[in-house]
C-alpha cells in the first residue's frame, strides 16, 4: 500500500479556540505543554469524523486531515460557526507510512472510516484523545457514558493476515461477521473486533488473522 496523503487545515480567528474547544474530543489547554496533541471530531451520536494531530501556529491552529476529507471537514465545520469569528483554509499536508500506522495502532480516519466508529472503538481514550471532563462537545455524552460505564467491548486490534486484505472488509468469527477492517497495509492490518474474539480465529474474506500485539495495549 502507498503513502496515505493528508492536507492541514488552518483554523484562525479571535473564536479559533473558543471554537474548537466546543467541538473537538480534547482540551487545547494540552497545547501550553505539549507541541501537538490528538483529537477527534465526532457526530452527535458519538462516532468519529475526524482524528488526527492538532497544534499551535502564529494565526491560530492547524489539524491534520486525510486528504479524501479536508474538503467535506471544512464544510461541516463551516455550518457550525455561526456568529463565531473563526476562518477555515486547506493547505498543503504530506504523506504517512501506513505500515508506521499499523505497527503502532494508530487509526487513520479517512473518507470511507468516517462516521463509523465512536472514540473507544479506534482506542482513541488510550491515545489521549479523549477528554472527560473539559466540557461538551458533540457526541460527548456517548463518550462519556462509554467511559465511565467501562463498556468498550470492541477495540482496534492489529492483525497479521495470510493473505492481504482492504480497508471496509467484514471480520467474521465463522459464524458471523463481527467486526471491520479498518487500515491495512501488505499482509498487517487494524481492525475493530470484540475484544473478546481477538484469539479466536478470526478471518477477513475466509482469509485468517493471527492477533499482534499493540505497543500501548502491552502492560
Amino acid at each position: 500500500m502507498s503513502e496515505l496523503p493528508y492536507k492541514t487545515i488552518a483554523v484562525s480567528g479571535s473564536d479559533a479556540f473558543e471554537f474548537l474547544q466546543s467541538q473537538l474530543t480534547n482540551d487545547l489547554r494540552l497545547l501550553e505543554d505539549a507541541a501537538e496533541i490528538f483529537a477527534a471530531w465526532c457526530n452527535p451520536k458519538g462516532r468519529v469524523i475526524w482524528f488526527g494531530t492538532v497544534y499551535a501556529n502564529e494565526s491560530g491552529y492547524a489539524m491534520s486531515v486525510a486528504a479524501d476529507l479536508a474538503e467535506d471537514m471544512v464544510s461541516r465545520l463551516t455550518v457550525f460557526r455561526f456568529r463565531s469569528k473563526v476562518e477555515f483554509a486547506i493547505a498543503e499536508g504530506g504523506t504517512v507510512d501506513p505500515k508506521f500506522l499499523i505497527t503502532n495502532g494508530y487509526p487513520f480516519i479517512g473518507a470511507i472510516q468516517s462516521e463509523h466508529f465512536t472514540p473507544h472503538m479506534l482506542n482513541l481514550d488510550l491515545l489521549g484523545a479523549v477528554s472527560v471532563n473539559k466540557g461538551c462537545y458533540p457526541g460527548q455524552e456517548v463518550v462519556a457514558r462509554t467511559h465511565y460505564r467501562g463498556a468498550t467491548k470492541r477495540r482496534l486490534l492489529r492483525f497479521e493476515s495470510t493473505e492481504p486484505v482492504s480497508p471496509g472488509d467484514k471480520v467474521s468469527d465463522g459464524e458471523r461477521d463481527v467486526g471491520e477492517v479498518l487500515n491495512a497495509a501488505g499482509n498487517e492490518l487494524l481492525a475493530v473486533v470484540p475484544i473478546d474474539k481477538a484469539n479466536q480465529g478470526l478471518t477477513v474474506n475466509e482469509i485468517a488473522m493471527v492477533n499482534l500485539p499493540v505497543p500501548y495495549l502491552q502492560e
